[in-house]
């Protein structure tokens, strides 16, 4: 019996606490800025939500770029750059007061987060048997799902009983114990990137071959960016806010504890027997969501939301890559990262607007049937693939 390659190796260990590091701030941030933005800056509710919007929208337009710049410079590189800029803009935020200049702060950092998560992305994906990378950039994304449990914690935490220079300053010592597991990263040849020709083209800004799967995670990030936007409104709404918390907490607990089979099931069945219940987890736990009138249903929705989500994402994610080949894999997490942001921000826009009009329960209604159209843009995907085989 031929014995599996690692998958949990030094390369691998370091990239995972890098992006977990990258992503506790993002999501840390996320959480605490705009109630920074209102209690201490005097904004209003509209002001604080540029703080989100600024952010996407840089590193939306970045990321296209960032698979060239991969090839150009070398991946290890460029993420040693980008998370050496990313950890001076969060140091940044401890003297920064005015709005406007924190605006242009999130502006850019928005940028060294962009090139810095692609990079890790990336560099993962090369680091990962190419006959065990479902499992192991599920394990990889975990580093995500588990920073939006930690950021906020630490974050909310720390305002309940601090101050917000508190949090920036263990934000930033956090970043620095980020920045010592990206430095133990080692050389790979494997990850190499050979020079890259200097001039621009389109195949520059995108894998082609992985855009189908991009605009499937596009419209599954457009979903997830009401949980991930309005769930604190929507809770304290119901009078459930105590348990947001609890939510993630579930939702991370769920996806922890499901994470082993579901990539061992995309490697040996195929992702249709992981992206089809997941996206059907993800619709029900949507609909609870909906209709939740007691914290049992809340938090039992947390644990679909985490189950689906929790399956999918990863899973797109190893299809963009694998649709094309090693060279090219920095543009393919490029491009999957792309649209998913680009998901994310307009959802974050125009799901606010729904709750406006219409109500934080057809929000959630609405979101459920956009993940419907992924799954039978996937199912689509799936024939498609099944009839030129």
């Amino acid at each position: 019996m031929n014995k599996k390659e690692p998958i949990w190796t030094k390369a691998f260990i370091s990239l995972f606490a890098t992006n977990f590091s990258i992503f506790m701030i993002f999501y840390g941030l996320v959480s605490a800025l705009p109630l920074y933005a209102t209690d201490v800056l005097s904004r209003s509710d509209k002001d604080a939500g540029l703080l989100m919007t600024i952010f996407l929208i840089s590193a939306i337009i970045v990321r296209p770029f960032t698979g060239k710049v991969l090839d150009l410079i070398g991946k290890r590189k460029v993420l040693w750059t980008a998370f050496f800029l990313y950890l001076l803009c969060t140091a940044l935020y401890y003297f920064v007061v005015p709005f406007e200049a924190l605006l242009i702060l999130r502006l850019v950092q928005g940028i060294f987060f962009s090139i810095a998560t692609t990079a890790s992305g990336s560099l993962a994906a090369d680091t990962i048997p190419v006959a065990r990378r479902g499992a192991g950039l599920g394990y990889f994304v975990m580093s995500t799902n588990l920073a939006v449990v930690v950021g906020p914690l630490v974050t909310l935490t720390i305002i309940q009983y601090f101050s917000y220079d508190a949090m920036f300053l263990t934000l930033t010592a956090l970043l620095i114990i980020g920045a010592i597991a990206a430095l133990m990263i080692p050389a790979n040849k494997k990850s190499a990137t050979p020079p890259g020709k200097s001039r621009l083209t389109w195949n520059d800004l995108f894998e082609k071959k992985a855009l189908p799967i991009a605009l499937t995670a596009c419209i599954v990030g457009f979903s997830y960016a009401g949980v991930l936007s309005y769930l604190s409104i929507y809770s304290q709404q119901k009078g459930v806010l105590h348990l947001t918390s609890s939510f993630f907490a579930v939702y991370a607990i769920v996806m922890l504890a499901t994470r082993p089979y579901t990539g061992r099931i995309f490697d040996e069945k195929g992702p249709k027997y992981i992206i089809i219940p997941g996206l059907l987890s993800f619709v029900i736990g949507l609909v609870l969501l909906a209709f939740m009138n007691s914290p049992f249903l809340f938090l039992l929705s947390g644990a679909f939301i985490g189950l689906g989500y929790g399956a999918v994402v990863p899973s797109l994610q190893t299809l963009a890559i694998q649709s094309t080949t090693h060279e090219r894999s920095g543009y393919a997490t490029a491009t999957f990262f792309t649209l998913f942001d680009t998901g994310l921000a307009v959802g974050s826009f125009l799901l606010g607007i729904i709750a406006i009009q219409f109500g934080y329960q057809n929000l959630y209604l609405l979101s459920s049937v956009f993940v419907i159209v992924a799954l039978l843009l996937f199912m689509g995907l799936q024939k498609k693939k099944d009839r030129l085989a």
